[in-house]
């Protein structure tokens, strides 16, 4: 019926031309009469018809040329507009378009009406540690996914590097709302595979419910926001925002600036954490761990500042600093008579992943003096996932004639196939797996396995977390060489260790 319309609509101008034209012949053909008559009446009235005729077809004719005109500059426009408009990686409306949209969402009714921020988790680290290739499949990808589900009951938007903003469009009332998000997203496939492996990927959701959550439109956006970095924090799916939330992410944002400023002011120092041999129960190493001495809040753990500055990039700075303390320390130490023993330093993600890295190491050392063979840079599995880069950055690491340790092993993404194209000296035995290593017969399997495999690849291997003597006797049958944990020290300040532990090279 629809074709048949435009049919009619599409002929209506091409009769009306037809008539006209033929109007204007018949003007044309009584003005040459009545001019072969003379009668000056009849040629003025066939003047009068014939103009008459010139200003229909006139008409008739123009709003088809300016049409078509209109056709030709809007075209162009138009892309533009939509281009503008759209994300040419995942094709989704962005935050223009979003913003636009949740007015006109917010002013349709007076009925309850909910937005949710989505967001990916650990996407900037991702992108890091595999490349940007991996990391818009990943984006492309999760997209994708999200829109298949979420795209159901509302509309799906990019607004952000990892975040989406979903118009919740189809709920009954404001009390099932979050249950709802909570639904759908549960239905979404999380598990995806980048450069042949598989990998899974979380998301953190933020809920906000209008107008019993915020009055206006951009209130909205921040609580739902709020919401979904609290969910991210608390290691939840879905939130809904609270007014609490507003006070913690204030606490967090100071928190930061604190870190910046700790930095600065000198408030961090290093604790040293012995590594014993388990065959001569003599120290052979020291693991560097930084802590922070606040001004207001005292002592605060690692696990809180730590996961914030390497959000903030601050870890970069911070990881420097470590460095440069305990290799200078270290030196100290030699130059004071004490047997040299080599200082293990975490790195994070950003410091591995940038390309001068090896330069500011070899800085460090020629800066120190400390000699490169005591010095034992500590890496994660999860920074050797790009393993091109990885081997790379290993090499060059090497060539300065340090060593290099895989830390929590057994917790990542390593594989015995992976391990032996990867230039490291040492693995680390993650603390979880020491936990119930007596009891429970899986994990005992699992260290098992893993020193077999590094006694192999002739690798050493280290247990973290050895709390009690039946652990150390499981780990010295395992033949690992050394361990480090409470059952030996906890981690101490310098002065303690040299007093305790340091030993007096022979004279």
């Amino acid at each position: 019926m629809r074709f048949r319309k435009e049919e009619k609509k599409a002929l209506a101008p091409l009769l009306n031309l037809l008539a006209v034209f033929i109007v204007l012949a018949c003007s044309v053909l009584l003005t040459v009469e009545a001019w072969r008559q003379g009668e000056l009446i009849r040629q003025t009235e066939s003047i009068f018809l014939l103009m008459s005729c010139f200003y229909l077809s006139g008409n008739t004719l123009r709003p088809k040329f300016k049409q078509d005109n209109l056709k030709r500059t809007a075209a162009p426009e138009t892309a533009c507009l939509k281009n503008s408009y759209e994300d040419p990686l995942t094709g989704l409306p962005q935050l223009d378009m979003f913003r636009s949209d949740l007015k006109a969402y917010l002013e349709e009714s007076s009925e309850p009406k909910g937005i949710c921020i989505i967001h990916i988790n650990r996407y900037r680290i991702l992108n890091e540690i595999l490349g940007a290739e991996y990391g818009e499949h990943l984006l492309k990808e999760i997209s994708q996914r999200i829109i298949q589900i979420c795209g159901k009951v509302g509309m799906l938007y990019r607004i952000g590097v990892d975040d989406f903003a979903w118009l919740m469009r189809k709920y009954a009332d404001e009390e099932i709302g979050l249950q709802l998000a909570e639904q759908w997203l549960s239905q979404i496939n999380l598990s995806i595979t980048l450069g042949g492996r598989e990998y899974h990927i979380s998301l953190s959701a933020g809920v906000a419910l209008y107008p019993s959550d915020a009055s206006t439109d951009e209130e909205l956006v921040r609580h739902a926001e709020l919401a979904a970095y609290y969910a991210k924090e608390q290691g939840l799916s879905c939130c809904r925002f609270a007014e609490y939330m507003r006070t913690i992410n204030i606490v967090r944002f100071e928190l930061e600036n604190d870190i910046r400023r700790g930095i600065v002011r000198k408030e961090f120092f290093i604790e040293y954490q012995p590594q014993v041999n388990l065959c001569t129960g003599k120290m052979v190493g020291l693991e560097a761990l930084v802590r922070w001495n606040h001004p207001v809040r005292g002592l605060i753990p690692p696990s809180e500042f730590i996961p914030l500055a390497e959000e903030s990039g601050l870890i970069v700075q911070l990881g420097e600093w470590v460095l440069r303390t305990a290799c200078r320390q270290n030196k100290r130490w030699q130059d004071e008579g004490f047997e040299p023993v080599s200082v293990s330093v975490n790195m994070s993600v950003r410091q591995f992943r940038d390309p001068s890295f090896t330069e500011k190491v070899a800085e460090v050392l020629t800066e120190t003096g400390l000699d490169p063979r005591y010095l034992d840079l500590e890496i994660t599995e999860s920074m050797t996932m790009d393993q091109k880069w990885a081997v790379n950055q290993l090499v060059e690491l090497k060539q300065l004639g340090i060593l290099v340790s895989i830390d929590d092993f057994g917790t990542g993404y390593s594989s015995l196939h992976y391990l032996r194209k990867l230039p490291v000296d040492r693995i680390k035995i993650d603390r979880s797996f020491l936990e119930e290593v007596v009891q429970d017969s899986s994990d005992a399997v699992i260290v098992s396995s893993i020193a077999a495999m590094a006694n192999h690849l002739k690798l050493k291997v280290t247990a973290e977390g050895v709390e009690n003597k039946e652990q150390l006797e499981f780990l010295k049958r395992q033949n690992c060489h050394d361990a480090q944990g409470y059952l030996f020290s906890k981690p101490v300040p310098a002065l303690r260790l040299e007093q305790d532990f340091l030993v007096k090279a022979a004279g």
